[in-house]
């Protein structure tokens, strides 16, 4: 690529690879590259200008310096072929490539495995300039490496000799000892078959790192030369967007950075909204749908949502605060692309917990359904991950993908609710640390997807119950305690189990102060749940021409049952409800063959048996 930098920066350091590949280069005769081999590399091609550049031309342009003169590089498309600037200035392409037995056509001779055998042997025992030999895309020459076919076996047992009876020999002003080097790139360490890397003292393993951010700071400024706005810019304005393009790139490739930088010039994204740019690389959305949101909806939010979930104002509050942030990018991280918001609703069952999730996610999408949900207590054996990443290379189910980096890649823009945390298995655990830390899984076929639009919301009941002395599960917390009590006791055995049992604080610390902890539901929220959940059932049927009305006493009776009990909470209402209101009346209706514009009252519940009859 061309674009490139003259802004004064910091001493430019090659990268590792290429600086341990330089400082063995008189030492053994081969090496092997593996790891992030097909990424850009960031390369200083005069002091004070950095571009980014293949493997191979980066390799080359390391050797030269090193005091090499000719290269040859092979893939198993084109055969073999000399890079620009690849041979002594006495000498052509075709003559370079003639002297190893190859018959080349303009500067390329098409070659198989046999010929890298022979061409090998052959460049071992070249005189002249030091000449290096690079055989990219090298996983290719093998269909397994563990299992080699004739050919294949000839090939690398010829290099493995060749590794052992290379000679240095001396060249350049300073008679500096050089090999005829050989330089294997593949994808992986294990594609180079075991006996030809271990414990051979002729060829060295260099793995090649992802960019840290030394690298993608050097490469930046290049990259954002030519994005609209940054040559009109002042010099504190284009710092902004360089740090916010370096802390937006984290974990990313330099091959995605130029390509993010291809992508903001293309559709003309200005400099200062570079990070705009890094989103739509990462999940594809043009346009950010949190910025999409009706304000107002949210704005006035708060007693709406306080109709479906009762009693729980402070957490209502709390997490409209997490959705207003969201939106506003107050306070918020974005540096690696880490979600959008995280909540930790914490507190006893039939509450509220996954009816606020399902609430919020109604007013973001306008469809409650549309939250990704998952039930943890399915994912508690030690391998249930696989479930949600997608099984590795070579087991069942690994062209099918993982249930959550499946919906992630189709949903970005969505809300991720993992209910009952507490029950999945600790291995697991460990993926929503990469997810909030990074905002970033790796599913099981190698794809990257992308959390950074998503809020994510984990419900649990840790802390209702405890465990005492004696090892026994007794309550923790109680419906007549006063609510600051059953805040600081579930919070508390919330860090215990974290902390002590899985030994994991770091995920409390990512969620911060974003634990919300539900209250009990109290006599008068009962009331009135009983009441919202009493009508609903009425209406329903109305809804159907038929006309129920239920006495006073039987309506104070059924009242009376629905919250004799309050430790199941709503849920508890809405069972006895289905017991002494739903499943008589069903019955009621069924046998009396209702129809519509039929009328009914419902009576006897104080006897604890309803009885329909017509009106």
């Amino acid at each position: 690529m061309s674009d490139h930098s003259t802004k004064p920066q910091l001493e430019f350091l090659k990268p590792r690879w290429l600086r341990d590949l330089l400082r063995f280069a008189p030492l053994k005769s081969q090496f092997v590259l593996s790891g992030n081999v097909r990424d850009l590399q960031a390369c200083e091609v005069s002091p004070g200008i950095v571009t980014a550049q293949s493997l191979t031309s980066t390799l080359c342009d390391g050797l030269r310096e090193a005091g090499y003169t000719q290269f040859i590089a092979w893939n198993p498309l084109t055969g073999f072929a000399v890079p620009a600037k690849g041979v002594a200035a006495n000498e052509s392409p075709d003559q370079l490539l003639g002297s190893l037995g190859l018959a080349p056509v303009n500067g390329v001779a098409p070659g198989g495995i046999d010929s890298v055998g022979a061409v090998m042997e052959r460049l071992v025992g070249l005189t002249g300039p030091p000449t290096a030999l690079i055989i990219d895309f090298a996983s290719r020459l093998t269909v397994r490496a563990e299992s080699l076919t004739t050919a294949e076996h000839s090939m690398f047992t010829r290099a493995l000799v060749l590794g052992h009876t290379a000679q240095a020999r001396p060249h350049g002003e300073q008679r500096r000892p050089f090999f005829n080097t050989i330089i294997w790139i593949v994808d992986k360490e294990s594609d180079i078959p075991d006996w030809i890397l271990i414990d051979n003292p002729r060829v060295r393993h260099i793995p090649v790192a992802k960019p840290d951010s030394a690298a993608r700071r050097a490469l930046s400024p290049a990259l954002l030369r030519a994005v609209p706005g940054f040559q009109q810019a002042a010099p504190d304005i284009r710092a902004d967007a360089e740090r916010a393009f370096i802390d937006g790139t984290e974990g990313l490739l330099l091959s995605d950075m130029n390509a993010i930088a291809t992508l903001a010039r293309v559709e003309s994204v200005p400099m200062e909204r570079i990070v705009d740019a890094v989103r739509r690389y990462k999940v594809g959305v043009t346009e950010d749908p949190w910025l999409q949101i009706d304000r107002d909806k949210i704005r006035n939010a708060e007693a709406e949502v306080s109709k479906r979930v009762k009693g729980q104002t402070h957490a209502v509050t709390h997490l409209l605060d997490l959705v207003k942030r969201a939106m506003t990018g107050v306070g918020a991280q974005r540096k690696g692309g880490r979600p959008r918001g995280v909540a930790f609703l914490a507190g006893p069952t039939g509450v509220g917990k996954t009816e606020l999730a399902k609430t919020i996610t109604s007013l973001l999408f306008g469809d409650e359904s549309a939250y990704i949900r998952f039930d943890m207590s399915e994912f508690s054996s030690e391998h249930a991950d696989q479930r949600l990443i997608g099984a590795p290379p070579g087991y069942v189910g690994y062209d099918v993908g993982g249930e959550l980096t499946n919906a992630i890649r189709e949903k970005p823009f969505s809300v991720v609710l993992f209910d009952e945390i507490e029950k999945a298995h600790p291995r697991i655990l460990d993926k929503f640390l990469q997810i909030l830390d990074d905002g970033v899984l790796t599913s099981g076929r190698g794809d990257r997807v992308y959390f950074s639009e998503a809020l994510i919301i984990f419900t649990s009941n840790l802390g209702i119950y405890r465990q005492n002395e004696l090892g026994d599960r007794v309550p923790n917390v109680v419906p007549g305690e006063p609510f600051v009590n059953v805040q600081e006791k579930v919070r508390g055995e919330i860090e215990h189990h974290f902390k002590v049992v899985l030994n994991r604080p770091e995920i409390l610390n990512r969620i911060g102060e974003n634990i919300i902890i539900f209250d009990f539901v109290r006599q008068e929220v009962a009331e009135q749940i009983f009441e919202h959940m009493l009508r609903t059932v009425l209406d329903d049927v109305s809804m159907q021409g038929i006309a129920i009305e239920l006495d006073e006493v039987s309506e104070a009776a059924l009242k009376q049952l629905c919250l004799r009990d309050l430790s199941n909470g709503g849920r508890g209402i809405r069972n006895q409800i289905e017991a002494y209101l739903i499943n008589p009346l069903a019955r009621g209706l069924f046998d009396q063959n209702a129809q519509a514009g039929d009328a009914f009252i419902l009576t006897g519940m104080d006897a604890a048996a309803l009885r329909l009859r017509k009106r």
